[in-house]
């Protein structure tokens, strides 16, 4: 959607000029006890036109790390364009984390309710506002997420691979790695790539936890995207990429041959070769010791951190196939 002749910007039945700065509530129902429950949305605005970017966090109300990303992201003041306008919306899914779970009190996943109807359950209204209230206006999103269920993601950006404008993008945030991926049925991501959105899909860390690398490089790769669209302000230093980003075309789950204690004996990130010993499960009586190997040559972007496994359980995310 075009911004009108004036430049002004409607978001939620507030007008935002040129040079304004707005913090706008995105209600959409009570708690339980009556009590009002505003999801902030921080709006920036530079005098000179430029790109609409959009910073969202906590669709799933356990993952603080995206939250702590986009949270940085407004305290160091990166969030003030040198033109265009920056949004950011920190937790989505306040109901959630309010309690520091996954889904909404309906029990629904957000990340799968997507683009939502007016009159449907709590999450799918959350969404339906989502796309219809904020996302017309904006030309790209950011959104971070961490793994789930005691699983940490090493730093990731996840996109489809035949977006050009995309992998650009992806290169210029430098996060360690990018794994392409195919578009979950109703999800955020799905219903920007429809309405011809351009998102990057940060993934790092795990759920219930904050970890300063993976925060660091959501925060960094922000600046860079920034920078490259000339949004940047100049009071902030663009960091440099440390290391060579590694595109995957494919990945594998390593799991669980037997039930156990399990520990992770390889580092996230790490590069290890077909019958590596990268793990092991024992039982707690000390009488059996099962080695985890790895069942290819590729890189963990993955590690199962949950001390106690069951036969079947994801251990381990090993990369199959690179780009060349």
């Amino acid at each position: 959607m075009q911004l009108p002749s004036t430049n002004i910007l409607t978001i939620l039945d507030t007008k935002i000029y040129p040079g304004e700065s707005k913090e706008v509530n995105f209600d959409v129902a009570n708690l339980h006890t009556s009590s009002p429950v505003n999801v902030p949305i921080i709006i920036e605005r530079a005098k000179k036109p430029g790109p609409i970017v959009l910073f969202t966090a906590g669709i799933h109300g356990d993952e603080v790390n995206g939250v702590e990303i986009v949270r940085k992201i407004i305290a160091q003041g990166i969030n003030k364009p040198k033109c265009g306008t920056i949004i950011c919306i920190p937790v989505i899914n306040v109901f959630g984390f309010i309690t520091l779970k996954r889904e909404f009190p309906d029990g629904r996943d957000l990340n799968r309710v997507f683009p939502g109807t007016v009159d449907g359950s709590l999450a799918s209204r959350v969404a339906h506002k989502l796309i219809h209230e904020i996302m017309p206006y904006v030309d790209y999103v950011m959104d971070f997420h961490t793994g789930g269920a005691g699983r940490f993601n090493a730093p990731q950006i996840r996109i489809s691979k035949e977006s050009r404008a995309l992998n650009e993008l992806a290169k210029v945030f430098g996060a360690p790695f990018v794994l392409y991926s195919s578009h979950l049925k109703k999800s955020f991501r799905d219903t920007c790539f429809k309405l011809g959105k351009h998102m990057l899909l940060f993934e790092g860390g795990k759920s219930h936890h904050i970890d300063e690398t993976v925060t660091n490089a959501g925060v960094n790769g922000a600046k860079r995207v920034l920078s490259h669209l000339g949004m940047l302000n100049v009071k902030i230093k663009v960091p440099k990429q440390k290391k060579e980003i590694v595109f995957i075309n494919d990945s594998r789950w390593q799991r669980a041959s037997h039930s156990g204690m399990f520990r992770a004996d390889i580092a996230i990130g790490s590069l290890v070769k077909k019958g590596d010993i990268i793990g092991s499960i024992t039982d707690p009586y000390g009488k059996l010791n099962f080695d985890v190997k790895a069942p290819n040559s590729g890189y963990i972007i993955n590690v199962n951190e949950s001390p106690i496994v069951y036969q079947g359980d994801a251990l381990f995310h090993i990369s199959t196939k690179l780009k060349r």
